[in-house]
């Protein structure tokens, strides 16, 4: 029995097994409800990753000045309200940790791939529900054991979110590497096991599930986005899981795989052999991937709302899945720009600052093609479309600064500097989130049913651009002045006497710009209940999804899975009353499927 023939033993399953709380609302194998799940547990690591952020910023900009938030959050990491050391790098290495796995990959990943690709490929639900709810059920649980590290005695890992031996491999080397640490590498360990099963769904369902007439070529490009993502994902995540386990076995079992030589208060310990530079090639060949599994998946969102915005087909359909591609190639040969001050062969330096730098020319192509799209559109000026469009801009002017650290001549001078700070939460941090933020702003209807209050959009969309810039374009300045990362304060050295204020500016837009997403969380938790009633199509767009009902049902469409029979993009087509044709309307006589 096909996918599109299995109607009615989907009906009669949805009407004979009576939902309860629990199996609609926890252990739920829908995909709509598990999107819902993700996005929710997402929000809330989310909140306490920017709130991790705000702390020690208020460290960087007011050091060695008591603060009663100190105290009364840390206690006796804070005594008279002064941060510990140990608990500035704790508190830097768990933000990168949350933003980067628990945020950015789960809301973007987990959040948009479960709800669009069967809603937006035509099928009743994922290849395996099951296997999509355990995945679910995994990320939680490591959402609940990293968060559980932050309440050890001796306190949370604190080697970095890149976790770099010896630090991370000895567990007597400082506090946060004991039982913290531990936590960590187990708490990882969990969560690549969900990102690997929620990853060979997403491919099998899109592979496998598509409704009649989806070709590959009429896909949206988010379904591509999600597609690519999740096979760099399942190429990628299981080197970071050998390099957790061979870390646990330098911690616990006596191995020296990424130990040598090491002295602690001048005694000698049993380690020899093992290689710190191993374990970077090990993180950075997930780590920068990674980037582009954070990325990708808001690109597409990006690509299908502004297209919908401007009442335009995207631009160049054909270039933007060649890129996608390009991008997926290239993301898995070039890790080793993290490691040009690791003393490998400048020859090979050379190597990684050419494919580097290519990787520039599909992401400019993607650029290109969104600002075209955008020229001479009928731009609806929507939140969704705000922040797609703040996610190009954070995208140039963050990928601009990437060709100065892709070159290992140029990247030397300023590495571990705030210059590699500011790059990086650009253009990926800021603009996953924006791409996310998009998302949700265009999808909410779909998700929940009701429409988000348009005006708090406005707001929240204003302030935070404004607080992004204000955040990460200083800090490019005190990069390039030669101010390190990961100081907990830079009082000691005089060299950075005049960078004292920058910091001050810097922390009190981080500040305004973390208290406006309480604007946001407000919206998004309110307009479930008491928002504006959604209409079946409320964006007048051309893709499957918007054919659903409002109502969820169990198996999306009542009756027949519809059928395709052109592309994602038929906006503004000549001949049309409309000025958009969803792709389940047939050809009229003598029309032509577009080119692209």
């Amino acid at each position: 029995m096909s996918a599109h023939e299995d109607t009615h033993a989907h009906e009669d399953h949805g009407h004979h097994h009576k939902e309860t709380f629990v199996t609609k609302y926890i252990f739920s194998q829908d995909h709509k409800m598990i999107a819902k799940q993700y996005l929710i547990t997402g929000t809330i690591m989310g909140v306490i990753g920017v709130f991790m952020s705000m702390m020690f910023r208020m460290q960087l900009a007011w050091p060695e000045q008591p603060n009663v938030l100190f105290e009364a959050v840390l206690g006796k990491w804070a005594p008279d309200g002064v941060m510990s050391s140990d608990i500035y790098l704790a508190l830097v290495t768990i933000h990168g940790t949350i933003m980067v796995f628990f945020v950015l990959t789960a809301g973007l990943s987990g959040t948009f791939s479960n709800l669009l690709i069967p809603l937006q490929i035509g099928a009743r639900d994922m290849a395996s529900g099951f296997l999509n709810m355990i995945s679910y059920w995994l990320f939680f649980l490591s959402s609940v054991i990293m968060v559980f590290s932050l309440f050890v005695e001796a306190g949370p890992a604190a080697a970095g979110w890149t976790i770099y031996p010896p630090l991370s491999a000895l567990p007597m080397a400082q506090g946060g590497s004991g039982l913290g640490m531990t936590l960590w590498l187990v708490s990882m360990a969990i969560f690549i096991a969900s990102s690997l099963m929620g990853s060979l769904n997403y491919i099998v369902t899109v592979l496998n599930l598509r409704t009649k007439g989806m070709s590959m070529t009429r896909l949206p490009l988010t379904i591509w986005t999600f597609f690519i993502t999740a096979v760099i994902g399942v190429i990628s995540f299981p080197v970071l899981l050998s390099a957790a386990l061979l870390l646990i076995m330098d911690r616990s079992f006596g191995t020296s795989f990424f130990l040598s030589d090491i002295f602690i208060q001048g005694e000698v310990l049993h380690y020899h052999g093992g290689s710190p530079v191993l374990f970077e090639h090990l993180f950075w060949f997930l780590g920068h991937p990674e980037v582009y599994i954070v990325i990708l998946p808001a690109m597409g969102l990006v690509s299908e709302i502004m297209a919908s915005s401007s009442r335009k087909p995207i631009f160049g359909y054909r270039a933007m899945i060649a890129s996608i591609l390009a991008i997926a190639f290239l993301s898995t040969i070039v890790w080793g720009h993290h490691m040009f001050v690791s003393g490998m062969n400048p020859f090979l330096g050379s190597v990684f600052t050419f494919t580097t730098l290519l990787i520039a020319i599909p992401s400019a192509v993607k650029a290109f093609n969104w600002i075209t799209t955008l020229w001479k559109g009928n731009l609806q000026m929507n939140p969704a479309m705000l922040f797609a469009i703040g996610f190009v801009s954070t995208f140039i002017t963050g990928g601009l600064t990437g060709i100065i650290l892709g070159d290992s001549a140029l990247d030397i001078n300023v590495h571990d500097t705030y210059f590699v700070v500011a790059h990086f939460h650009l253009v990926m941090g800021i603009s996953a989130l924006y791409g996310m933020f998009a998302g949700i702003y265009h999808w909410y209807p779909k998700m929940f049913g009701r429409m988000l209050n348009k005006n708090l959009g406005y707001i929240h969309f204003w302030i935070t651009a404004i607080c992004a810039y204000g955040v990460f374009f200083p800090m490019h300045f005190i990069g390039m002045a030669g101010l390190p990362r990961r100081y907990y304060e830079n009082t000691n050295f005089p060299l950075f006497d005049d960078l004292a204020n920058v910091n001050v500016v810097i922390t009190v837009f981080a500040l305004i710009g973390g208290v406006v997403q309480i604007i946001y969380l407000y919206n998004f938790f309110s307009s479930m209940f008491y928002g504006k009633k959604a209409v079946q199509n409320p964006w007048r767009s051309t893709t499957l999804e918007w054919t659903t009902p409002v109502a969820h049902i169990h198996g999306n469409w009542p009756g027949e899975i519809p059928h395709v029979y052109r592309w994602s993009y038929d906006y503004s087509k000549p001949g049309h009353e409309e000025d958009f044709v969803p792709q389940n309307v047939p050809l009229m006589e003598g029309e032509e499927e577009l080119q692209h």
